[in-house]
């Protein structure tokens, strides 16, 4: 069999099926659609998978981050280090506290340059945000002896990064505030939906007033504390105890999706992962690579082949809204202050990874660029 070349192959496709149906199907037969016990069951399974001692679910990604930094007490004024290169969450989960988001230029592994970071601290520097990019991890030893060292708080940004870890233990639960993400495209899907996860017991009491109105139990109109509506639903949780069924299946895909893509394509196409001396494991949220020159021709010519295709991360630096909010002029801006997360955005290329892909379809793609790089 070989691919349709008039159909589309989309960037990403999420990966459901009767299961999902099912669990929902349950919530109507209980007719409880509102947080409840599944979401309970949603926490304590995703406890045991991502070993965390404390965990409340969140209306987002976004959510969960800007959760972890009110806990953390972050406020207007403050500024929070964070990764040039990452999607614009990281940031705007930071201005949403009334703090600033400064940004750091990353290294070759796409993670957070602690050397540069060292240099950004100022007397308002209060937290660090690592961003666990593509199904990779940061590496964690050092970003917590950095934090140590510098008095800083630690909110990790783990949104793509479930099931990924550093030296054998899962990204996200390093620092004092870890956040997952479980929009559509991520490892497992609520549809929306997030996660924050704390070993602290009096962060963990913070996260639970915040994200229920003030009061920690339903159903009383009594609010200890200022506090929002961040809950997810029972529909959504249901969704998510079916993905977790099938976590081992999702991974093992992602994994085989990214060796069929580097057994099919030019040698001359090196797949982005971990250095293999690198601690970090891989579970690839994204098959990623890197063409020296640019990537717009190549991305323009796989469009016109059907194939969907995404850039690399714009960098933050250079996002208009940013640009607006402090009144900054990107020509002035050194053009080595971010050399490596505007070398990343020119050169990146995402491939459609999504675990339904077939084997037909990711064959045509491999075709195609290998055709490119003979023209």
């Amino acid at each position: 069999m070989t691919h349709d070349i008039s159909k589309v192959i989309p960037q990403f496709q999420p990966y459901l099926d009767h299961l999902e149906l099912q669990a929902v199907k349950e919530c109507f037969d209980a007719n409880w659609i509102t947080e409840g016990p599944k979401s309970k069951e949603f926490v304590t399974k995703l406890s045991s998978v991502l070993n965390f001692k404390y965990g409340v679910l969140a209306s987002n990604g976004t959510v969960a981050l800007y959760m972890g930094l009110i806990a953390m007490g972050i406020k207007p004024g403050d500024e929070v280090i964070v990764p040039d290169f990452t999607f614009i969450a990281s940031a705007n989960a930071i201005t949403m506290c009334g703090a600033k988001p400064i940004f750091c230029d990353i290294d070759e592994t796409l993670h957070i340059d602690l050397k540069k970071a060292k240099k950004l601290i100022t007397r308002k520097t209060r937290a660090i945000m690592p961003v666990h990019i593509y199904g990779m991890a940061c590496d964690m030893e050092s970003v917590m002896q950095f934090a140590e060292s510098n008095g800083l708080k630690v909110i990790e940004d783990a949104a793509q990064a479930v099931g990924v870890n550093w030296n054998g233990k899962q990204a996200g639960t390093f620092g004092d505030i870890g956040t997952f993400s479980f929009f559509a495209d991520k490892t497992i899907t609520t549809g929306e939906g997030g996660l924050v996860v704390t070993n602290n017991a009096e962060t963990y009491e913070k996260l639970q007033y915040l994200r229920n109105q003030g009061r920690i139990n339903r159903g009383s109109f009594v609010h200890p504390e200022i506090g929002y509506n961040f809950r997810m639903t029972d529909l959504q949780s249901a969704i998510g105890l079916a993905q977790l069924e099938k976590l081992a299946e999702i991974i093992e895909k992602k994994k085989n999706i990214l060796n069929h893509y580097a057994k099919s394509l030019s040698s001359e196409i090196n797949l982005i992962k971990p250095d293999e001396n690198s601690k970090s494991g891989h579970i690839p949220f994204r098959v990623c690579f890197r063409v020296k020159g640019g990537s717009q021709p190549l991305l323009k010519f796989l469009a016109e082949s059907n194939i969907e295709t995404r850039t690399f991360f714009y960098p933050l630096h250079s996002q208009p809204s940013y640009i607006k909010k402090y009144n900054r002029i990107t020509s002035r801006v050194p053009k080595t202050k971010f050399s490596v997360s505007d070398k990343m955005f020119d050169e990146g290329v995402c491939l459609p990874s999504w675990v339904g892909i077939s084997e037909e379809e990711i064959e045509y793609i491999c075709e195609k660029i290998n055709e490119f790089l003979l023209r």
